[in-house]
């Protein structure tokens, strides 16, 4: 990956941790956010030689992206890839769901999704070159119930990569999605036994799918080596949909 600036959102646990280390690895400068657990974020700072850096991202905050994405530039450098992989999840029936969770679900996955794109765009399309990433998620195309709220976030990721790779492909900046299946992390913690195993009845690989995984996923698409790829849902979910 070279000397390159990405931004990581979501960065200090699960998948977004294990694609801060496998940047950091190929020689990338990582910019990485977190919204709580500061400890461990200056933990993978102080461990990454140098080459990862934490800034706080609250997703709910409107303005914080711009803001953001300015502070990561000027210490850093010109922005070549976005990961937006940060996200919450509030499990409830539908009919049961509170205005207030449905909404701060969807505005923060997908709105605060939308504002991270738009705040590096600026500076990709004047260089006309970038790369984005979306993390998605399974539950986007397989429904679970308790799932609502969540799911139809990640839907919406999946139409709004495709739809922003058709807008902004001719200043050469690709738009792809990660769609993982089960990935054992703090955001699934939660998960009740019965959903578990719902879950992963119907995968192929008894391996399942890990963070590692999905992450070399992510920089597979971060890298000129998917150069031809964009607004695609690529799968890794251990053959669960197959």
């Amino acid at each position: 990956m070279g000397h390159e600036t990405i931004l990581v959102t979501g960065g200090s646990r699960g998948i977004g941790r294990a694609v801060v280390a496998a940047l950091v690895r190929d020689g990338a400068h990582v910019a990485f956010t977190y919204r709580t657990g500061e400890e461990e974020a200056r933990q993978i700072e102080a461990d990454s030689r140098g080459l990862a850096k934490a800034f706080a991202l609250d997703l709910g905050d409107p303005e914080r992206p711009g803001l953001l994405v300015t502070e990561v530039e000027t210490l850093l450098g010109p922005i070549v890839g976005l990961v937006n992989n940060a996200g919450i999840r509030k499990e409830a029936l539908l009919a049961l769901m509170s205005d207030d969770d449905w909404n701060a679900v969807l505005d923060t996955n997908l709105g605060g999704l939308f504002r991270c794109c738009r705040a590096v765009m600026r500076g990709m399309v004047l260089r006309r070159r970038g790369s984005i990433v979306n993390v998605a998620s399974i539950s986007a195309v397989h429904g679970l119930p308790g799932q609502a709220a969540y799911a139809a976030s990640k839907a919406g990721v999946l139409g709004l990569t495709r739809s922003l790779a058709r807008e902004i492909g001719k200043r050469n900046i690709r738009v792809n999605a990660v769609v993982p299946g089960f990935v054992p992390t703090d955001l699934t913690a939660d998960l009740k036994p019965a959903q578990l195993e719902a879950i992963r009845a119907t995968e192929c690989l008894p391996g399942g799918v890990t963070v590692e995984s999905v992450a070399e996923t992510i920089v597979f698409l971060l890298s000129e080596r998917s150069s031809s790829i964009t607004g695609q849902a690529l799968v890794v979910d251990a053959g669960s949909t197959a």
